[in-house]
């Protein structure tokens, strides 16, 4: 048997990149996966990769942003699999500018889907989570362990130059994970955070310039010049940026029977580097 056999993950932003390495990295491992992102397309493409590493997979497209997500992500896994076991709070997205040239609309962009949008969707899981947890100590005298994974970044921890609204959600976040986890601890969840350095997506590696994603109708520019990239590269220990399979390596190890004592962490994966 697998090791996340009979486990059912809730994955955000996993039509692509970073979320799309997690959830084949959870699947591979034998867990069941909701499967989310923006473009139905993308999503089913990922959860037909799912079902081809002899997982389940379910679909659940929308903005984790939107106040009523959350309690449909939820829905979905009770409905298809029969409870939650794994949350990955995973999605996200850089809008940067320096602090006088930031927006409102930029900066409450950020600290929504950053800060937000987790808080949101861990808020309409606590139920499902409490009963079924209360249910196995009733009839076991123990909770199984469930864990919660939420997704930080090194700029986070230690600011970056263009990033503020960025940063504060991706620290923000890392107070979340540290109340839930003495929330939860009753229920016997681990609540850690994994706070990524430069990691190869299409938010790093894309064409500098000309390299965009399309978020609630916003064309948003991504990608690093070649100089940018070189410069950041250099000063990681390791000698070069991650890729997404390495990122969700990560999260992975956290989900692992091994870590079932491990809560209220934050496991920088960044290849050594630090702001």
């Amino acid at each position: 048997m697998k090791v996340l056999s009979n486990k059912v993950a809730i994955v955000t932003g996993s039509g692509r990149g970073i979320g799309k390495a997690i959830a084949l990295k959870l699947a591979d491992a034998g867990a069941d996966v909701v499967v989310n992102d923006l473009d139905e397309s993308v999503a089913a493409q990922t959860a037909d990769e799912i079902t081809a590493l002899g997982a389940r997979a379910a679909i659940c497209v929308g903005d984790v942003t939107s106040p009523e997500f959350a309690g449909r992500m939820v829905r979905t896994a009770v409905e298809v699999f029969g409870g939650i076991d794994i949350i990955i709070n995973n999605a996200g997205y850089a809008w940067d500018s320096v602090i006088q040239k930031t927006t409102d609309e930029q900066w409450e962009a950020m600290i929504d889907v950053h800060l937000n949008a987790p808080f949101r969707l861990l808020r309409a899981a606590q139920p499902v989570i409490a009963n079924a947890a209360k249910a196995e100590i009733e009839r076991d005298g123990r909770a199984m362990r469930r864990t919660v994974i939420n997704i930080s970044s090194v700029a986070g921890l230690g600011g970056n130059a263009g990033q503020a609204g960025y940063a504060a959600g991706k620290m923000g976040v890392v107070g979340l994970t540290k109340t839930l986890m003495k929330e939860w601890g009753r229920y016997n969840v681990t609540v850690n955070a994994v706070a990524f350095g430069v990691i190869k997506t299409r938010m790093t590696a894309g064409e500098h310039g000309k390299s965009t994603i399309t978020v609630k109708d916003r064309e948003i520019r991504a990608g690093l010049s070649r100089e940018m990239l070189d410069a950041m590269e250099s000063g990681i220990p390791l000698g070069r940026a991650g890729t997404p399979e390495e990122a969700a390596g990560a999260v992975y190890l956290l989900c692992r029977p091994e870590a079932d004592y491990i809560s209220g962490q934050v496991i920088v994966a960044g290849g050594g580097w630090s702001l």
